[in-house]
């Protein structure tokens, strides 16, 4: 990856809008005032380091787009799967905080549930199990001590092996360790990127940094998909 003099760090270009140009006022009123479908994330509003309309996915939330506008959320121990159809350039994201619950309890704090709302609202607007793919984000360790339950890595578990079943590759992955994470989400094109933030056990950081010998190896990449940092 190339870093730039604002430290970024990219293995494919972003395009954003040039600077100076307004935000798109009308279609975020129209994204703010359309009904909302249960579960569906409706958190809206302008991001200006990207320059696109964007909308946060909270905790048990989803949501899917064919527009071009950005996807992002902020995760510890859940994880966020983000689908994209490389024939539609339709792309979603959702944010689960436990493999699965009751099952009386329809949640999208559920992974079971959340999978399930996500393909087949990708499906809904004409996307095809055969041409998705998959990038997953989360399931850190983000808190010291916090080791009895390892809600992380059993998050982390269930979604790999869900999209296998469902024969949805995973091109991309930035999972488990101990960080909490930011990702946004372009899914008119299925690029993600992430960004690590402060965690609370900063003494296990230096032991990585040691044993690894170097901090920049924090995405991992497979199958041809690509995670930017920044």
């Amino acid at each position: 990856m190339n870093t730039t003099p604002h430290g970024w760090n990219h293995a494919a270009p972003v395009a954003t809008r040039s600077a100076g140009v307004p935000a798109p006022q009308a279609a975020l009123e129209r994204l703010r005032q359309r009904p909302r479908k249960p579960g569906e994330a409706s958190f809206f509003y302008y991001d200006h380091h990207f320059q696109y309309n964007a909308v946060k996915v909270l905790p048990g939330e989803y949501f899917v787009t064919g527009e071009n506008m950005v996807i992002c959320t902020v995760l510890g121990s859940c994880i966020a799967a983000c689908l994209w159809d490389r024939n539609l350039n339709i792309g979603g994201m959702n944010h689960f905080m436990l493999p699965e619950g009751d099952s009386n309890d329809v949640s999208g704090r559920y992974g079971s549930y959340a999978m399930e709302v996500l393909i087949n609202e990708m499906i809904k607007l004409g996307a095809r199990r055969e041409s998705m793919q998959a990038k997953i984000f989360g399931g850190g360790q983000v808190m010291a001590n916090f080791t009895t339950m390892n809600v992380g890595e059993r998050n982390t578990d269930f979604v790999t092996q869900y999209l296998h079943t469902e024969r949805i590759p995973i091109v991309s992955e930035d999972v488990l360790d101990i960080y909490p994470r930011k990702v946004v989400y372009f899914p008119m094109t299925g690029k993600a990127m992430v960004k690590r933030l402060a965690h609370a056990h900063p003494e296990a950081l230096v032991e990585q940094e040691r044993a690894r010998g170097s901090a920049a190896q924090l995405a991992k990449t497979n199958a041809g998909g690509s995670v930017d940092l920044f």
